[in-house]
C-alpha cells in the first residue's frame, strides 16, 4: 500500500525549533512532489510549503517565509520541514502530501497520497 507518515510534532515554546519528517512508504519519493500543510484549531487547512521533484524549487506561504526550510533526502526517501522561530500561530496539525509531478503546488487538489498529520503546539 501506498503511505506517506509524518514525525517530529510535539509541543514547543515560542520561538524554539521542530523539525517534522515525511516518509514514503510502499513507494519511491524520486517520482514525486511533496507538500506540507497546515491545520489550525478552527480553520481550513492550507499549504504552506512545498518541494518539486528534483528538490530545485520550493514554495513557501507568506506566513512561515523565512522561517521553514523544507527539503527531501531521496536516499533515505523522506522530506523535511525545519521550522524555526514558532509561533503560537503555527500550532495546529500537519499534513504530508505526494503528487507525480515535477512541480509542486500548495494548493490541496493535485495531491494524491496524504498522510495522517503530526500535532504541533506552540505555547508558554
Amino acid at each position: 500500500q501506498f503511505a506517506v507518515v509524518e514525525s517530529g510534532g510535539g509541543s514547543v515554546e515560542p520561538g524554539g525549533s521542530l523539525r517534522l519528517s515525511c516518509a514514503a512508504s510502499g513507494f519511491t519519493l524520486d517520482d514525486y512532489s511533496l507538500g506540507w500543510f497546515r491545520q489550525a484549531p478552527g480553520k481550513e487547512r492550507e499549504g504552506i510549503s512545498c518541494i518539486s521533484i528534483s528538490g530545485m524549487s520550493t514554495r513557501y506561504a507568506d506566513s512561515v517565509k523565512g522561517r521553514f526550510t523544507i527539503s527531501r533526502d531521496n536516499a533515505k526517501n523522506t522530506v523535511y520541514l525545519q521550522m524555526s522561530s514558532l509561533r503560537p500561530e503555527d500550532t495546529g496539525v500537519y499534513y504530508c502530501a505526494a503528487r507525480p509531478t515535477l512541480l509542486c503546488s500548495l494548493s490541496e487538489d493535485p495531491y494524491t497520497y496524504w498522510g495522517q498529520g503530526t500535532p504541533v503546539t506552540v505555547s508558554s
